[in-house]
This record gives C-alpha cells, sequence and structure tokens, in this order.
C-alpha cells in the first residue's frame, strides 16, 4: 500500500485501522464478558472461542481433530474469528482498509472461495455453520464498489463499515 510514491504510510494506517476494529478490545469493554486466552465467557459461562490467525487451527480446528492438510491445499488465516458454543457458529473476519485503488479492491471478490473453505474445513464437525464477514473502511463506500459489494452478499457473505456489529455474535 503506497501512498504518494512512499512506502509504509497506508500500511501503518491500516494496521491502525485494525487495532481501532480490534475485536478482543471491543469485548473486554463490556462488563458482562470476560475473555481469558482463547476463550469467552459471558457472565461466567462460556460462551465462544476467539481466534486470530493460526489460532482457527491449533486452538479450535487441532483440538477438533480437524486433519486440515487433507481438506485444503492451503491454509486461509483470518484476521480474527469468534466461534459461538451456543449457535454452533464460526464467523470469520476480515478487516480490508484502503486509500488508493489497489490490490485490496480483488481481495474482496475472493470471499466465495474463502468461505467455502472455511465450510469445507468445518464440515468433519457437523452442523457448524460458517459467516464470513468483511470489516471495510469508508474507502469501499464509494459508488465504484457496487458491484463488489453486491457479489459479496449474493455470494452469502457479508460487510459492514467501520465497524463490526456485535449482535454477530449473539452474546444478548
Amino acid at each position: 500500500m503506497i501512498e504518494g510514491g512512499i512506502g509504509g504510510a497506508s500500511t501503518l494506517t491500516g494496521l491502525a485501522f485494525e487495532k481501532d476494529t480490534d475485536l478482543k478490545y471491543a469485548l473486554e469493554q463490556r462488563t458482562d464478558i470476560k475473555i481469558d486466552g482463547e476463550k469467552v465467557y459471558k457472565d461466567d459461562k462460556h460462551v465462544g472461542l476467539l481466534l486470530q490467525k493460526y489460532d482457527l487451527y491449533k486452538k479450535f480446528l487441532d483440538t477438533r481433530n480437524v486433519d486440515w492438510a487433507s481438506i485444503v491445499s492451503k491454509r486461509l488465516l483470518p484476521d480474527e474469528a469468534y466461534f459461538s458454543l451456543e449457535s454452533n457458529k464460526l464467523i470469520i473476519i476480515e478487516k480490508k482498509f484502503q486509500q488508493t485503488a489497489g490490490s485490496v479492491d480483488e481481495k474482496l471478490q475472493t470471499c466465495g472461495f474463502k468461505k467455502r473453505q472455511y465450510e469445507r474445513l468445518c464440515a468433519p464437525l457437523k452442523n457448524v455453520q460458517v459467516e464470513y464477514v468483511y470489516v471495510l473502511n469508508d474507502w469501499f463506500t464509494d459508488k465504484s464498489y457496487k458491484d463488489t459489494l453486491d457479489y459479496i452478499t449474493d455470494v452469502g457473505c457479508k460487510y459492514y463499515f467501520n465497524v463490526l456489529p456485535l449482535e454477530l455474535l449473539e452474546l444478548d
């Protein structure tokens, strides 16, 4: 992500966006939620798992004896994921920040494939539903993204701007 021909500036802004949209931080602001490692508790009841990147494999799939390498040829590493123990739903959360046209434009168009791969990974677990969600910055509200945003919903994925509604996690 290069802005004005100088590398790094947009990358730092992108990292700030990811920090500002951090799910763990948002959950820790609630008085009824406690987080211990990857475990999420509501009113002292274990209700979910908060997972990032490799944790999806180490702390979710591996602990459930899912041999991911026999299912998919390459690991997908989500920015964040949340697994609800109550609804048996895995929510994959990808954060995309953009300030200029670039490769993120095309990455948005991969959500259908990625959702399918996550569904394949969860198939051995029986009855695990997968949701694939983007958290996008305001750059993507431009009318030039209408077709891409329509595609995201057409393939059963979701997107939100700047925030992830915590209602998605079914904690209320």
